[in-house]
């Protein structure tokens, strides 16, 4: 298609025609491969991303040619690079808008040791922020993300600092004493079954997590906070769901009313690769030699790489700085079309070296307590609308009335901290709308299943 200097057009022509490619796959091994770098732009070499592109290395062929006996050594296998599973290109990335949004800006990020706030932190960093306090409540995962930044060797201050979003007085100290610019607001309880089974730890985590959070932004003249929400928030049908649609609702009624600070919602799918994802339990069934469990052969899910993920709902919340005339919205990030499970597992075990249904085994093992069969990214209220961006999409709905939501939000506090998970059930069917709540929560969460008998 032509020469290494050429790289830029080629991608660009191939994506006009629905053909993007995937990955640049250096094959000379001469001189330690250096002829293949030849006249490749720099900005290639060093940030591949922004052309969807990851950088490989074909394997050197007397190397592949010895791993094919069968000797039981599967050390020469192809380690699995999960943007294999998307069957598509990932996004293109607008470095420029980000570094704007970024550059010189006191940041901080809660949940920031979970998948998603640690890949925030770490992509925050390249773009120069002024400082960075990266909050988390999980001292171990705290300390993980602290030795990956460290790692990084920054030439800026940061902090990581144990706090948590549920107790305000912690919130308005780290706020108090660092005053951030942007909040990127990522604490979250994610696991479907997990919450399910706690309906009160999901509201106060979620929910008053989220207004204490917001609260404290408005109080400190924050100038932005970006609320991390999840498709499973459009038609709930399970209490982590519920939860982040108000979330959503919430977020929402504090940027139509804010003079100030702006509330920039953004919607997303599963992220490959995330704790509690089917990945990492796909790996981990894959190094035991099998079976795979999915729950339902046609259950499907929108799927993006966390580095992916992540860098869109960047360039989403600039594109909320570029036109604050779009408050209310919901941005939603165009993840292209739903992939079924049972075809992530099948590729992974091809990935593997192996194959599926023969060498490793896939069971169907049912759906779980408030598990959907396919996601959405927009509801029957919400008026779906383009951005200046092809990857970023918009929801325009009807706000709900702030003052009821808010009522409706501290009774629903009231009762999560007092432990009463029907009551919390009952609460959150009344308020989201469409949620119904799957028949078999009543006795997941029946609290006389533990109680010692007389």
């Amino acid at each position: 298609l032509g020469k290494g200097k050429h790289i830029e057009n080629i991608v660009k022509e191939l994506g006009e025609k629905g053909r993007a490619p995937q990955r640049l796959v250096f094959t000379d091994h001469r001189d330690g491969g250096a002829a293949d770098l030849q006249d490749i732009p720099v900005s290639v070499l060093q940030t591949p991303e922004q052309y969807g592109l990851k950088l490989s290395r074909l394997a050197d062929i007397t190397a592949l040619h010895e791993g094919l006996e069968d000797t039981g050594d599967t050390s020469h296998m192809k380690s699995l690079a999960i943007e294999d599973l998307l069957g598509r290109p990932q996004a293109h990335l607008d470095i420029k808008s980000m570094r704007d949004l970024i550059a010189g800006k006191r940041v901080v990020v809660t949940g920031a040791g979970g998948t998603i706030g640690g890949e925030l932190s770490r992509q925050i960093a390249k773009f120069e922020p002024e400082a960075m306090a990266l909050l988390d409540f999980s001292e171990y995962n705290l300390y993980a993300l602290e030795l990956d930044m460290n790692d990084l060797e920054l030439d800026l201050p940061w902090r990581a600092m144990l706090c948590n979003v549920r107790v305000a007085e912690q919130v308005r100290k780290v706020f108090d004493d660092f005053r951030p610019d942007i909040v990127f607001h990522a604490a979250a309880l994610k696991h479907v079954p997990l919450v399910e089974a706690n309906p009160s730890e999901g509201v106060l985590t979620n929910i008053a997590g989220t207004r204490i959070v917001a609260e404290a932004c408005l109080e400190f003249g924050v100038h932005t906070m970006v609320q991390i929400s999840t498709d499973k928030a459009v038609n709930p049908c399970n209490v982590m769901g519920a939860t982040k649609r108000l979330g959503e609702a919430l977020a929402q009624a504090y940027d139509l009313e804010s003079t100030g600070t702006r509330f920039v919602t953004v919607r997303f799918g599963n992220v490959l690769g995330s704790s509690g994802s089917v990945v990492p339990l796909f790996r981990k069934q894959l190094d035991k030699g099998g079976p795979l469990t999915v729950t339902h052969p046609d259950i499907c899910r929108f799927f993006m790489t966390i580095s992916e993920a992540v860098s869109l709902v960047l360039q989403a919340s600039a594109h909320a700085m570029r036109h604050p005339e779009e408050k209310g919205r919901i941005l939603v990030l165009d993840m292209g079309e739903q992939i079924k499970i049972v075809d992530v597992a099948r590729q992974m075990i091809r990935l593997a070296g192996l194959k599926p249904d023969q060498d490793i085994k896939i069971e169907f093992v049912g759906l779980r307590p408030g598990e959907k069969m396919f996601e959405e990214l927009f509801d029957s209220g919400e008026v779906r609308t383009a951005t200046d961006s092809s990857q970023i999409l918009a929801a325009v709905s009807q706000p709900m009335d702030s003052a009821v939501l808010k009522r409706s939000i501290s009774n629903l506090e009231d009762t999560a901290r007092k432990g009463d998970d029907s009551a919390v059930i009952r609460l959150l069917q009344a308020v989201v709308p469409g949620y119904v709540a799957d028949p078999a929560l009543e006795t997941l969460v029946d609290p006389t299943k533990y109680r010692k008998k007389a």
